[in-house]
């Protein structure tokens, strides 16, 4: 359930994992990592907060596709024979 203070809305780890459809061992490994930047807030316990501009960046992060490199190298190989 996300939380109301000071009249801004700030959504926990597990409720961010949920809306954007990723487990919370990839959204670590993605701050980790810094495909997306760790969480601004934290509160009085520790946890992470996440503002609406954060869920948007990692929903826009999860929409993201790349060509597979391991791919398009097997390709070049197979046909250079």
């Amino acid at each position: 359930m996300s939380v109301q203070i000071n009249g801004r809305v700030y959504y926990r780890t597990a409720e961010v994992c949920q809306v954007v459809g990723i487990g919370k061992s990839t959204l670590f490994r993605w701050m980790r990592q810094n495909i997306v930047k760790e969480a601004e807030y934290r509160d009085r316990k520790g946890w992470r907060l996440f503002t609406e501009d954060e869920l948007r960046s990692i929903t826009a992060e999860t929409g993201r596709i790349q060509r597979n490199h391991v791919t398009a190298t097997a390709k070049v190989s197979s046909t250079s024979r």
